[in-house]
């Protein structure tokens, strides 16, 4: 039984001790594995359709005509065949389909238990935005993966362009899939970064004008991504991948900054540190008028309107 560290006292502003926090990072990995695990059961019954809906579209864009041997000249350039090398190769096929799909389909409960782990930092008020974040997160790794898939048939073209004449080409099956899988991981991941940055943001780690500030550092490490993440590293399909990612970060920091201003307004001294004064209006007012004293009589001749009685040479007041 996987016992909960949030059932206990709650901390109002969220803080656990590091026991805690481990334990809790472990229910929330299990879960997540264990929704990964069943959806890619469910899909190794289908991996056969699951794997010609990953292959058409490259198989329609550098596969040989029907009948026609691999390497065989085309009119546009050479053509190539998927293979499965070796016996054990469809069993290890079956099982990279069925965990690709696995961790595609269940994005929405493993990306629910990674707010759900960092959904405490945030104050009592923030937490309403956890639906948003991940009603947000889901179409945003959907979206990387999908433009994976949509840029393979284009990557495979630009590779198999680059074979020599007379040369045949055959894409063993497992490679191929590892291929796949990288991209539309890495991908989806990618187009997570903008929500990440928002996520740290609402949680008060940075602040829009910081974020912004990173801009040139963010669209070269962007570029650098992508064209780590894209085979071909051609500019065509670098600009594909990396153009998509600069919008959403640059939409990122539009985000920030209203979310900075929003809290500007309810607290001007947010952004100060805690060894810093807060600025006070120091600028002197105008007086109407002036308001007579009024003071205690001391002495006795203040109090009797006359001098007082001496003792020995000498008034009470001495």
């Amino acid at each position: 039984m996987l016992k909960s560290a949030r059932k206990q006292q709650r901390d109002p502003e969220g803080r656990m001790p590091l026991a805690e926090h481990l334990r809790e990072l472990r229910n929330r990995l299990l879960k997540s594995v264990l929704a990964i695990g069943v959806v890619t059961v469910v899909a190794m019954f289908y991996y056969k359709d699951i794997a010609q809906f990953i292959t058409g579209p490259v198989i329609d864009s550098v596969g040989c005509p029907r009948g026609t041997p691999a390497g065989t000249p085309t009119p546009g350039h050479p053509c190539a065949e998927i293979t499965a090398q070796g016996m054990l190769a469809p069993f290890t096929i079956l099982l990279k389909v069925s965990l690709t799909t696995g961790v595609v389909v269940a994005s929405p409960v493993w990306l629910y238990q990674l707010w759900a782990f960092l959904a405490p930092g945030l104050h009592s008020g923030e937490k309403k935005y956890a639906l948003s974040f991940v009603a947000a997160g889901v179409p945003l790794f959907l979206g990387g993966a999908y433009l994976a898939y949509a840029v393979l048939p284009t990557t495979a073209a630009a590779l198999v362009g680059l074979t020599p004449e007379n040369w045949s080409n055959l894409f063993p099956a497992d490679e191929f899939l590892d291929i796949v899988t990288r991209m539309v991981v890495v991908f989806g991941l990618g187009f997570e970064l903008p929500l990440l940055l928002v996520l740290l943001n609402f949680g008060g780690v940075i602040t829009g004008r910081r974020v912004l500030s990173w801009w040139r550092f963010m669209v070269l490490g962007i570029t650098v991504f992508a064209a780590i993440a894209t085979p071909t590293g051609d500019p065509l399909t670098m600009g594909l991948v990396a153009a998509p990612i600069v919008i959403l970060y640059f939409a990122a920091v539009g985000i920030c900054l209203f979310n900075d201003r929003r809290r500007g307004r309810a607290d001007p001294d947010r952004e100060l540190s805690d060894d810093e004064a807060s600025q006070l209006d120091l600028t002197p007012e105008s007086i109407d008028g002036l308001d007579p004293a009024t003071g205690h009589r001391m002495l006795p001749e203040q109090s009797t309107g006359g001098p007082a009685p001496r003792r020995n040479g000498f008034d009470d007041a001495t």
